[in-house]
């Protein structure tokens, strides 16, 4: 009777300990019972029935990543490329990613693979270069929905690489050079049109301080020779005044000044060395002796008012 009772105890212990199941973190088990599936078992521990219930197929809940195989695309210029691409997908009904489809990594290549064959065919060469943003967008609209039904969520499509043909890439190389180029010829007419700009605008500048500085000159000279003429009148008027009034030193004054600018001019003449005056030394004297008197007369006048 013990013996058949410590039996009974270790037959419990095993099925007790059979029953038990642990599931990891980030997976989730999905419980069979008699080939039927029942419910998932979460992270942590689970107890199943021994010999009824049985764990079916452990699904990884965590996002994933998976790499899609190079692909030859024709595009819809008819231009050969080659494409590399990846997708990332988080489960998150493990029965439906389960029971939904077979093979759930080759069914979400495929599907993209598929789709990335239509969305880069529909486009041009250039497009494709330029518009991997619009490719990886409509990647992912039209993955995520195919996938909906197996309990999966298509978090990111990224086109990895594109490789064009060999003289494509060749002709687009020599297209980036020739562009260049013309960047650069551009630039530097647009330096030298800037430069001829800058220099004719100094020198319109220089002529036009050029033309006031003779204009201000011009203006300076007429003034000096119009104060010049007022001086001169104004002598004149003087010596008219005191030949009208009886003062015959007044034209001594006024001969021996015209005598004095004669002979200044005779001495800076450039071509003549030696200078011969018909004239006598005593009339020089009396001219000089009349200006003499003139001043006398003047400053006596003066005085008397």
């Amino acid at each position: 009777m013990e013996t058949f009772v410590i039996v009974l105890l270790v037959l419990a212990v095993i099925f007790l300990m059979m029953g038990i199941t642990v599931v990891r973190q980030g997976h989730v088990y999905t419980i069979e019972r008699f080939g039927r599936f029942t419910h998932a078992a979460h992270p942590g521990f689970n107890f199943i029935v021994p010999f009824v219930d049985r764990v079916g197929r452990k699904i990884n809940m965590m996002e994933q990543v998976l790499d899609i195989p190079g692909q030859e695309i024709i595009t819809k210029d008819n231009a050969m490329v080659g494409v590399d691409a990846v997708v990332f997908f988080q489960v998150l009904d493990a029965a439906k990613a389960a029971y939904e489809v077979s093979d759930l990594y080759v069914a979400i290549m495929q599907i993209t693979t598929t789709n990335l064959r239509t969305v880069m065919g529909s486009m041009d060469l250039d497009e494709t270069l330029s518009k991997r943003d619009d490719i990886n967008g409509r990647l992912l609209g039209v993955v995520d929905h195919a996938t909906s039904p197996w309990g999966v969520k298509i978090t990111r499509v990224e086109v990895k690489d594109i490789r064009p043909p060999a003289d494509i890439s060749n002709a687009m190389a020599r297209q980036m050079k020739a562009e260049r180029e013309k960047r650069a010829q551009i630039l530097e007419a647009e330096g030298l049109r800037a430069a001829e700009i800058l220099r004719a605008e100094g020198e319109k500048q220089g002529a036009i301080l050029q033309a006031e500085g003779r204009r201000e000159a011009a203006f300076r000279d007429a003034e000096a020779r119009e104060r010049e003429a007022e001086a001169e009148a104004k002598a004149t008027q003087m010596v008219s005044d005191a030949i009208a009034s009886g003062n015959a030193q007044a034209i001594n004054y006024f001969i021996a000044q015209k005598y004095v600018e004669a002979v200044s001019q005779f001495a800076t003449s450039p071509n003549s060395k030696t200078i011969l005056f018909p004239v006598e030394a005593t009339q020089l004297i009396g001219t000089l002796g009349g200006i003499g008197e003139l001043a006398k007369d003047a400053l006596s006048n003066e005085k008397g008012k």
